[in-house]
C-alpha cells in the first residue's frame, strides 16, 4: 500500500523496526477488546511487527512530527463488500484527534480505493472514546449486543460479559459528508 498522508499522520504498512513502539502501546492495550493482542516482551513485539509486515488490512499509524509508531487502524474484509474497522492508539497519544484523523484517512482509502461499500464497527458499551469516535466519523449506531463478547474472566474465572454497539457508514453516506 502506498502511504496516506494526512496533516499530523503517516498511514502506512507496517514494518519490522515498529517493534519498539508496538510494544508500547500493546503491552498494555487500552480497551479490554484488545487485550488478546496484548504483547508481553519485546521479543514477542518483533515477533508481531514482523507477521504484520505483509498484512493488508492493517494500517500502520505514524506520527509525522516524532516518526513514532503510535497505532494502528485494521479489521477485515468481507465479501463482497464491507470491512469490519477498528483502532488502537498509543495513549501517550490519546485526546488528540489523532485517532479521528487516521481512522477517516483509512476509510476514504477503503471506499475509494479498495471498493468497499459498507464500513462496521463493534464497540464496547463502556469504551465512550470509541463511540464518539464512531460518531464523529458520520457513522450511525445500528444495534447494541448485549452480553456479546468476554474479554476478561472474573477471580472464579468466569467470563465477564459486555454489551457492544454496532456502528456502521456506507459509502453513498460518506461522500455526502464534509472532509
Amino acid at each position: 500500500m502506498d502511504p496516506l498522508y494526512t496533516n499530523r499522520l503517516i498511514i502506512r504498512g507496517f514494518r519490522e523496526t515498529d517493534a519498539d513502539d508496538l510494544f508500547a502501546y500493546l503491552h498494555r492495550p487500552g480497551a479490554s477488546c484488545f487485550l488478546s493482542m496484548k504483547l508481553d516482551d519485546l521479543q514477542a513485539a518483533r515477533a508481531e511487527a514482523i507477521k504484520r509486515v505483509n498484512a493488508e488490512d492493517i494500517f500502520a499509524i505514524e506520527h509525522r512530527q516524532s516518526g513514532r509508531l503510535i497505532g494502528e487502524v485494521f479489521g477485515h474484509f468481507e465479501l463482497p463488500d464491507s470491512f469490519s474497522i477498528a483502532w488502537q492508539i498509543n495513549t501517550e497519544f490519546c485526546r488528540q484527534g489523532l485517532a479521528f484523523e487516521a481512522a477517516r484517512a483509512v476509510i476514504d482509502h477503503l471506499f475509494e480505493v479498495r471498493g468497499v461499500r459498507r464500513i462496521y464497527a463493534y464497540v464496547e458499551s463502556d469504551n465512550l472514546p470509541s463511540q464518539r469516535l464512531c460518531s464523529r466519523l458520520g457513522m450511525r449506531q445500528e444495534g447494541v449486543f448485549r452480553e456479546f463478547i468476554s474479554f476478561e474472566t472474573d477471580e472464579a474465572g468466569i467470563p465477564i460479559y459486555v454489551d457492544s454497539l454496532q456502528f456502521a457508514i456506507l459509502k453513498k453516506e460518506w461522500i455526502g459528508l464534509p472532509h
